[in-house]
């Protein structure tokens, strides 16, 4: 009987912390049965669409112009994402205080670095199916993520990672391919 109320009492907090953060910020979809067993930040008019039953853990940050979407049953776990074009996130990911840029935040020539950033400075990233980002991990714009892959704890990824293997490092190496 105890499990069963707590289950009862645990759905109807998320369910008020949904209602209360899809007020706080009308840019964020909530899908049905989405955890935030802690907190979300959006920030400078970005969208974010979440999908079902995909759980928020300590605090998940959301900022820029752009646009995300993260998928169902998925787990960002002190995640940041700075999208000034787009963030997708596939279904089943898991990722874990890391973050993803898609922007560069400024110009890169010495002349042009206090002007706005131009469209040269920003690509979005895509990020496919049961990908698991390890903690302090760092994508860069313009990448994509194939299914199936693990990105390690504190790699940098510059560039696109085929489905199904390992990366690692500064600059990203495949140490590891999932043969089926």
């Amino acid at each position: 009987m105890g499990g069963i109320r707590r289950g009862f009492v645990l759905r109807t907090v998320f369910a008020i912390k949904r209602g209360w953060y899809r007020l706080r910020y009308p840019r964020l979809s909530l899908g049905r049965g989405v955890e935030i067993r802690g907190r979300i930040r959006l920030r400078r008019g970005v969208r974010v669409r979440i999908g079902d039953r995909t759980r928020i853990n300590k605090l998940v940050r959301f900022a820029g112009p752009g646009e995300v979407r993260v998928g169902s049953d998925c787990l960002l776990n002190a995640t940041w994402v700075g999208t000034w074009t787009s963030v997708s996130i596939g279904d089943r990911c898991l990722l874990s205080d890391c973050e993803l840029l898609d922007n560069d935040f400024h110009n890169l020539p010495p002349e042009q670095r206090h002007d706005p950033p131009t469209p040269l400075t920003r690509a979005p990233i895509l990020v496919e199916d049961n990908v698991w980002i390890g903690a302090h991990a760092l994508v860069l714009k313009g990448v994509r993520i194939g299914r199936d892959s693990v990105v390690g704890a504190a790699t940098v990824v510059r560039s696109d990672i085929p489905p199904r293997v390992v990366v690692v490092g500064n600059p990203q190496q495949t140490v590891k391919k999932f043969h089926d």
